[in-house]
C-alpha cells in the first residue's frame, strides 16, 4: 500500500459517518449475494477506502449487519474475524457454492448494489 493510499483509509476510517455508509450498505446485500470490500467502498463514495471497510467490518459485532457477504477481490472468501471456516458455512447455508478459499460463480452472485432483489421489492 502506498503511504497515500494508507492515510487516505485511515482519514476516511475517521470519520462516522463512513462507517455508518459501510454498515448501511452491508445491510443492503441480499442473503445469496456477495460483494467485494472495493464494492462495498465504491457504494459508500470512497472508492479507495477498501482497508478502511475491511477494518470496519472486522469489529462489527453487530448479527443485523451480514459481514459474512463482503468478500476480497475476485471472490477470495477473506478473513471474517480469523474465522473463514464459518464464514464459509455461512455461505453455504445461503446457497452459494464456496470452495475451501473462494466463491465459485462469483460474477453470477456478486451483488452490484444498484438494483434491488426481488425480495427486498416487497
Amino acid at each position: 500500500m502506498t503511504t497515500r493510499a494508507f492515510f487516505d483509509s485511515v482519514e476516511t476510517e475517521k470519520r462516522p459517518n463512513f462507517r455508518l455508509r459501510v454498515l448501511a450498505v452491508v445491510r443492503r446485500i441480499p442473503a445469496g449475494r456477495v460483494v467485494t470490500y472495493g464494492d462495498v467502498a465504491d457504494l459508500t463514495g470512497s472508492p479507495r477506502a477498501h482497508r478502511a471497510v475491511g477494518n470496519i467490518l472486522r469489529g462489527c459485532l453487530d448479527p443485523a449487519v451480514p459481514c459474512h457477504r463482503v468478500v476480497g477481490a475476485g471472490g477470495t472468501l477473506g478473513g471474517y474475524g480469523g474465522n473463514p471456516s464459518l464464514k464459509r458455512a455461512r455461505l453455504r447455508a445461503e446457497g452459494l457454492e464456496v470452495s475451501v478459499g473462494r466463491i465459485r460463480r462469483f460474477r453470477e452472485v456478486r451483488w452490484d448494489g444498484r438494483t434491488r432483489s426481488a425480495s427486498q421489492a416487497c
